[in-house]
């Protein structure tokens, strides 16, 4: 069964830090990008970073530059996110998606999404 699994979601105060994990099973990491998505309680999806297959090129949503780093590492099949200096906006539920070679704004174009995992930033 190919699937994604989020790990490291829990409630931090601001100015935390927190590192989620995105591992991969049924399939490998290699030839996909991986975004990192984020949905807070009634707003919509956005698109927070994305790392491509090599490692060489990410990117990042203005919000969360400076802050979070975006990085993976093949060989345990897994992408993770650093997240700094954590602010209550960036609470949501945060997801991990993989696409073939290239990333993309667009959630949809997405092939394999995970459960997701609750991040909470509140003192």
């Amino acid at each position: 069964q190919l699937q994604l699994v989020e790990s490291g979601g829990d409630l931090v105060q601001p100015g935390g830090s927190l590192r989620l994990s995105c591992a991969a099973s049924g399939f490998t990491l290699n030839n996909y990008a991986i975004g990192w998505f984020r949905q807070a309680p009634g707003k919509e999806r956005e698109g927070v970073s994305c790392i491509r297959p090599s490692g060489g090129s990410t990117n990042y949503v203005d919000s969360v530059k400076g802050r979070f780093t975006i990085s993976r590492d093949n060989a345990k099949n897994t992408v993770y996110l650093q997240m700094n200096n954590l602010k209550p906006e960036d609470t949501a539920v945060y997801y991990c998606a993989a696409l073939r070679y290239y990333c993309s704004n667009l959630g949809r174009a997405y092939d394999y999404w995970g459960q997701g995992t609750q991040v909470t930033v509140s003192s």
